[in-house]
């Protein structure tokens, strides 16, 4: 008998699975930085997914006795957690984001952008929603960004581009899952590349931003993911500085660029000072999202 399975056997409710994880997770040192903020709220997702579970299941059920089989579940989700590091979305092959559920796998970063909760207030007072037509959102990953502003915008034809092959698997497959194929196009391209010849009211990124020193120093949790989807260059600005030069052409005149750039904003916002980036705020955490309008890309094309 190995330990986990003495400990099932000691084991009697969803709770107590939960706060044995709890205790192996801080054991072992784990960190949390991909859309669960603690040890408590990765335990309870996992212990709830290896039984089967929504995961809004009412907490006034874990004290609910479970089967050894359950247990045993449970404990060895939560031990492989503990034994590989990785995020725990990549242990289900499931996030959420904008409150929809992705898949996701090794080849996508998982999702977590502070961008959530503007296509969740339709980026208001940016634009008018209701004259959305069109948005592109530039390195999509899981397609979750693109997916979430179709359903914002249900009128809008989106647009999600990515260069890795992988990436593009996965954002097809959710669209396919979400049933938006006859509004989410998924296209393979270098940034603009192979992107349509159109302008779009809304153009939305969150292109890899971290720069040498932090790619150094990220937690083992980040080493998971895709060098491609983080890796930035020495500033953290390989990809955000092409994208300032080359959007004006696809962006409407009334159109938005929102672009997030995590801890490279001091780096931006040092590059081009005399540029007048809207950093914008979040009731629930996230920094380092620019915002400009396409009047100010014409204004201050020749700096970049």
């Amino acid at each position: 008998m190995n330990q986990n399975q003495s400990h099932a056997e000691q084991l009697s409710t969803i709770r107590d699975c939960i706060r044995w994880g709890v205790s192996r997770f801080h054991q072992a040192g784990l960190f949390y930085g991909h859309g669960m903020a603690s040890a408590l709220d990765e335990a309870v997702y996992l212990s709830l997914f290896a039984l089967h579970l929504p995961h809004d299941f009412p907490a006034e059920y874990f004290d609910s006795r479970i089967t050894l089989e359950e247990r045993q579940a449970v404990l060895q989700l939560l031990q492989r957690r503990v034994d590989e590091h990785k995020p725990a979305a990549y242990l289900t092959n499931e996030a959420w984001f904008c409150g929809l559920k992705f898949y996701v796998n090794d080849q996508v970063l998982v999702p977590r952008s502070p961008i959530a909760e503007l296509i969740q207030q339709s980026f208001e007072p940016w634009v008018d929603a209701e004259q959305v037509e069109s948005v592109l959102d530039l390195c999509t990953g899981s397609g979750c960004i693109a997916i979430a502003c179709a359903y914002a915008f249900e009128d809008a034809q989106v647009d999600g581009v990515d260069i890795s092959p992988a990436a593009i698997e996965v954002a097809r497959r959710n669209v396919a899952e979400h049933q938006l194929e006859e509004r989410v196009s998924i296209i393979q391209s270098d940034l603009f590349q192979q992107v349509p010849d159109k302008a779009y009211d809304i153009i939305v990124s969150n292109p890899p931003y971290v720069d040498a020193e932090d790619m150094a120093s990220l937690p083992d949790e980040y080493l998971h993911e895709p060098e491609l989807g983080l890796a930035a260059g020495d500033d953290g600005l390989e990809l955000v500085i092409p994208i300032l030069q080359q959007a004006r052409r696809y962006l409407s005149d009334e159109g938005i660029l929102v672009v997030e750039v995590g801890n490279s904003w001091v780096a931006l916002q040092e590059k081009y000072p005399q540029v007048p980036f809207y950093w914008l705020e979040f009731e629930q955490g996230g920094h380092g999202v620019f915002l400009l309008t396409a009047e100010q890309l014409d204004a201050y094309q020749g700096d970049f």
